[in-house]
C-alpha cells in the first residue's frame, strides 16, 4: 500500500505545494517531478495533451515522491475511472455547480458500496501495490473546482457533500462568471470582491471540515493564499515556466550584446 503524501501533509497540518502539468510529454512530466513539489497535477482540460499522453507522463513521475494527481475534462464517471486506474491518487473535477454533481462526482472516485467506481485498476495496482483496491477509498483524493456563479450559489450545499475532500477554485472562470468582462481573466486577482469571494470559499470549505486549495500565477501569491488558510495552492505551470525562463535567457543575451529585446509573449492570462 502506498500512502497518500497530500493526506500526510495535511494530517501534519503543513500545506501543499502543487505544480501543473499542460505540456504532453513525459520528460517534461519527470523533470517537474523531481523539481521538490509536493504533488503534480496532469491537466487533460485544457493541457495540450489526451490520455495516450497522460500514461506515460504517469509512469514518468513514478521516480519522484510528488503525488500525482489529473484535472479530468469533465465530469465523466468515464474520464474519472479511467484517470484513477492509471494511478491517480487525487482527481481535481471542472464546473462542479451543484450538490448532486459533487455527489455524482464523489460516487465515480469509489468503489461499492461506497461509489460506482468499477474494478480495473490496470496501471494502479503497480504502482501503488497489489492490495490497492482494499485502500484506494480512503488514499485517493476527491477535489471540486468551485469557479461559477452557480458553484458559488450552491457553495454551501457543495462543501457538506459526504466523501468530498476539498474545493479546487479556479479563479480565472471564478471572476468571469462573478463580474463578467468587468476584469481582465487571470489568476491572482486583487479586486476587493474577487478576493472576498476566494476567502468565503476558503471559510466555507473549513466550517464544512474539507480543504480549500487555490490555482495560484506566482508564488508570492501562493505564500499569500497560505497565510490566509488553504490547505494547497498550485505554483506556475510548465507552458509559463518554460516561455518565462526562455524569454528571460533570449533577453539576457540580447542585453549583454546589444541588440533588441524580444516582445513579451508569455502566457499570462491563461485560464485553468
Amino acid at each position: 500500500m502506498q500512502k497518500n503524501n497530500i493526506r500526510r501533509l495535511w494530517s501534519e497540518g503543513k500545506p501543499v505545494l502543487n505544480g501543473w502539468l499542460s505540456i504532453g510529454n513525459s520528460f517534461t512530466a519527470e523533470i517537474m517531478s523531481q523539481q521538490g513539489y509536493d504533488s503534480l497535477t496532469i491537466d487533460q482540460q485544457h493541457g495540450f495533451l489526451g490520455y495516450d499522453a497522460l500514461a506515460p507522463m504517469m509512469q514518468a513521475m513514478k521516480a519522484s515522491p510528488a503525488t500525482p494527481m489529473v484535472r479530468v475534462p469533465w465530469l465523466s464517471a468515464g474520464d474519472v475511472m479511467k484517470a484513477l486506474d492509471a494511478g491517480a491518487l487525487g482527481i481535481i473535477c471542472p464546473m462542479i455547480n451543484t450538490r448532486e454533481e459533487a455527489e455524482f462526482f464523489v460516487s465515480s472516485m469509489r468503489y461499492p458500496p461506497h461509489g460506482q467506481r468499477s474494478m480495473g485498476p490496470t496501471r494502479a495496482v503497480f504502482a501503488h501495490g497489489s492490495d490497492y483496491g482494499k485502500w484506494a477509498d480512503e488514499e485517493v483524493i476527491a477535489l471540486a473546482m468551485i469557479e461559477t456563479a452557480d458553484g458559488m450559489r450552491n457553495l454551501k450545499d457543495i462543501v457538506k457533500t459526504p466523501g468530498l475532500d476539498g474545493v479546487y477554485i479556479g479563479p480565472a472562470d471564478l471572476t468571469l462568471g462573478l463580474t463578467g468582462r468587468k476584469y481582465p481573466t487571470g489568476f491572482d486577482r486583487e479586486e476587493p470582491e474577487m478576493v472576498e469571494a476566494i476567502q468565503e470559499i476558503l471559510a466555507r470549505s473549513h466550517e464544512a471540515g474539507i480543504r480549500a486549495c487555490l490555482h495560484c500565477g506566482s508564488s508570492a501569491y501562493a505564500a499569500k493564499a497560505i497565510s490566509w488558510g488553504f490547505d494547497l495552492v498550485t505554483l506556475l505551470n510548465d507552458v509559463r515556466l518554460l516561455a518565462g525562463a526562455a524569454k528571460a535567457g533570449v533577453d539576457q543575451a540580447r542585453a549583454l550584446i546589444g541588440g533588441p529585446v524580444s516582445a513579451d509573449n508569455t502566457p499570462k492570462n491563461q485560464g485553468y
